[in-house]
């Protein structure tokens, strides 16, 4: 891998950076990161990737970041700045093209939007066609990509689709939510991006990606329902201004005013793809809309803490929404830690002995009258115990809960199987610190509609205390293990 050329990424911390990143990995590329906050990207790069500081906007930054590397991906913008975003992004990408230049990169690959061919565009839509020609201008050859909605977990478009379907039974839909679109899955983009570092160019390439489906955002909001289960009516409305929509937008979604105004500037003209050129010179066929919501759904369920469009915005315009817990997509996230003075071994020893004749460590009358309610409502209770008091096994059953992953020593995942409006999960980690170990107690949900948010901030009080209470007790077990000799015949462990 030490021989590979030297690529360069922007934007890792972003929505489309940090799913890159590991892909050129697996690739076997050698990767340097670009950041203005090296600190703060250090600890999720995988190993061997170089990350260094620099500053779009301070071009002395720029040549030691640029030294060596071969093919550079330009992933950045500046939707989320206050001011005009539009000069941001200008000086930014005049000042990379001209250290790109001078330090004789090869080839910038940089993913734009899919533009309209009505005018006149939007600012957003008008920056991202001004920083590709600023690109191409500097004699360095260009691979621009130009995409429209961009489906995948995490993605700015879809986590406004999932929100509003999420939230509001009825919405009033103003005009842009009928204006078709050809939406792409962001593992396609991914592939797009990754194939474009080997594709023998001699000068500069513009190509529009796309699924197969032409749908407007209506038709994503009402696929997006019906593979959550959920009934939606929406009522037309011929008009509805973006300033207007960009303030409903901000109510009931996680969407910052100012980005969600400038994404509805986007979208009032069609986005589809009109060259096919992309299908030509790469062998990637997108999936379609269905799959690729599928997919976006799945991958979810996988890792509910991959990067976010979010992510990207200036801490100081950055919004952290608390609705009875920290947001992961859709998920609410309830997270308790507790540092235990002993080893991990042993409190991850009490973790692993939770449930069944133990109990829950806290407030088990709770948890008791939450199964009989469960059974009065047709589920399983939790009166179903466990097979083996100390240890568990993915696929056990624990009460009402089910063994779904499990780190032996590290951590340890169940899901419920109790009468939910949604889904649960309840995560334990255990990780060494100082002198004993660390205890992370994570509770997330996954609401269905209006019924599992009003479910969650219903429950979420009663969480902070017996969650809390959970910790404490397990505290205690994992130190009375500690105080109590191992039994004669027996090996202690660690």
């Amino acid at each position: 891998m030490s021989e590979s050329p030297l690529v360069l990424l922007t934007g890792a911390t972003g929505y489309i950076g940090g799913r890159l990143l590991p892909a050129l990995r697996a690739d076997g590329w050698r990767v340097r990161c670009l950041a203005r906050r090296p600190q703060q990207l250090r600890a999720r790069v995988p190993p061997g990737v170089d990350v260094v500081r620099a500053d779009l906007l301070r071009p002395e930054s720029l040549p030691s970041a640029l030294a060596g590397v071969h093919a550079a991906f330009y992933l950045v913008h500046s939707m989320g700045e206050t001011g005009d975003f539009e000069i941001h992004e200008r000086l930014a990408a005049e000042n990379f093209a001209a250290a790109a230049r001078a330090a004789g990169v090869k080839r910038i690959i940089y993913l734009g939007g899919l533009v309209a061919a009505q005018r006149p565009l939007s600012a957003h839509l008008r920056s991202r066609l001004q920083v590709g020609a600023v690109l191409r201008a500097s004699g360095v050859p260009v691979i621009e990509f130009r995409a429209s909605i961009i489906i995948g977990p995490g993605s700015l478009s879809f986590e406004m689709i999932r929100a509003l379907v999420e939230r509001l039974p009825i919405m009033v839909t103003p005009r842009w939510v009928r204006i078709p679109a050809q939406p792409i899955a962001i593992q396609d983009v991914i592939d797009y991006l990754r194939a474009a570092l080997k594709l023998e160019i001699t000068g500069n390439l513009i190509l529009e990606i796309g699924g197969p489906d032409r749908v407007s955002y209506a038709e994503l909001m009402q696929e997006y329902a019906r593979q959550r289960g959920l009934r939606r009516w929406m009522i037309p409305v011929p008009l509805l201004t973006p300033r207007l929509s960009s303030l409903w937008l901000s109510l009931v979604t996680p969407l910052y005013a100012r980005v969600g105004r400038r994404l509805v500037d986007s979208i009032r003209h069609p986005t589809v793809v009109c060259d096919d050129s992309a299908l030509r010179l790469f062998p990637i066929r997108p999936i379609g809309v269905r799959e690729a919501i599928a997919r976006a759904l799945e991958d979810e369920d996988c890792n509910f803490a991959q990067p976010s469009w979010s992510e990207a915005l200036p801490a100081t315009t950055r919004q952290s929404r608390r609705w009875g817990g920290i947001r992961a997509g859709n998920r609410l996230v309830d997270t308790h830690t507790i540092h235990v003075p002993t080893s991990a071994a042993n409190v991850f020893a009490a973790v692993e002995s939770i449930g069944g004749k133990t109990g829950w460590y806290y407030a088990n009358w709770l948890w008791n009258l939450r199964g009989w309610l469960d059974l009065l409502w047709g589920g399983v209770g939790m009166r179903r115990g466990r097979s083996d008091p100390d240890h568990l096994h993915v696929g056990d059953v624990v009460d009402g809960w089910r063994v779904e992953a499990l780190e032996a020593g590290q951590r340890l995942r169940l899901r419920a199987e109790l009468k939910l409006p949604g889904r649960a999960w309840l995560e334990f980690k255990v990780q060494p610190e100082g002198n004993g170990a660390r205890l992370t107690q994570t509770a997330i949900f996954d609401p269905i509609g209006v019924s599992g948010l009003a479910y969650w901030w219903a429950v979420w009080p009663v969480h902070q205390v017996v969650f809390a209470g959970m910790l404490r007790g397990l505290a205690k077990a994992a130190l009375k293990r500690q105080a109590t000799p191992p039994a004669a015949g027996t090996v202690a462990t660690i």
